[in-house]
């Protein structure tokens, strides 16, 4: 908890991976809808696509937080050789 309060721990990738998953059924219902309304490749290409698109982006956003904690952890190792 001290570590969420003083920001040594991010919420953020963890957001992400939820919004991720409620984006990912925002898009097949509105492709199911899509299908529904006779626009079936559209449709089709919204269930196929969509989440794909949605992960690339969360994945490019989390990479910062793994940059992150790469860094952290190359300073660790440097404070524990002095």
């Amino acid at each position: 908890m001290v570590d969420f309060l003083l920001f040594r721990k991010m919420l953020t990738p963890i957001l992400l991976q939820f919004l991720f998953w409620i984006s990912v059924v925002v898009l097949v219902v509105a492709g199911i809808v899509n299908i529904y309304h006779h626009a079936i490749v559209h449709g089709l290409q919204i269930i196929i696509l969509g989440p794909i698109v949605v992960r690339i982006f969360c994945e490019f956003l989390i990479i910062f937080f793994k940059m992150n904690d790469t860094l952290l952890a190359i300073k660790n190792a440097v404070q524990e050789k002095t």
